[in-house]
């Protein structure tokens, strides 16, 4: 089926708050063809095989994260906002475009899948990586829906970041 995912990806001016342009996935979501093909298209650039579980950072990469686990038979780690996960915890605080921000994880291990909605500078998904190896996880792969390639030259062990769609 070939859907034309950009045409229903809202852009919201100055959300969060100015001059940022939020790409608003929602529509995606609730339709099930673009999200069965969606679903499809990300998984196709992972190998599986590699991969153990699936870890999702709040709160669009939880969508993604769990759905895309769900259908490749691994598990899911959430990523989470502080606060907002049961103790023990280990915590890394980062710099976002607007703000800064402190992600939790609980400790685990294994080799895992990292799955976010947008890569735009790129702080969350290293911050993600930096508190996914402390807590003991072996990140393997980074996916992203989006990548705004704009705004970042981010890369994963000397390799893009996979994504599906780019701006």
């Amino acid at each position: 089926m070939q859907l034309q995912f950009k045409e229903i990806i809202r852009k919201v001016p100055n959300f969060p708050k100015a001059p940022i342009e939020f790409l608003d996935i929602s529509p995606v979501l609730a339709s099930p063809d673009y999200l069965q093909v969606l679903l499809s298209q990300m998984g196709a650039l992972v190998d599986w095989a590699s991969i153990d579980a699936v870890i999702g950072i709040e709160s669009r990469g939880f969508i993604l994260g769990s759905a895309l686990a769900a259908k490749h038979q691994k598990g899911f780690i959430p990523c989470r906002k502080a606060g907002k996960l049961p103790p023990p915890v280990v915590s890394e605080s980062y710099q976002l475009e607007y703000g800064e921000a402190t992600l939790e994880m609980q400790a685990g291990k294994g080799r895992v899948l990292i799955v976010d909605d947008v890569l735009a500078t790129g702080g969350t998904l290293q911050a993600t990586i930096n508190i996914a190896e402390k807590c003991g996880y072996h990140p393997v792969d980074l996916l992203v829906m989006i990548n705004i390639s704009q705004l970042n030259s981010f890369t994963f062990r000397g390799n893009p970041v996979k994504a599906l769609l780019k701006y």
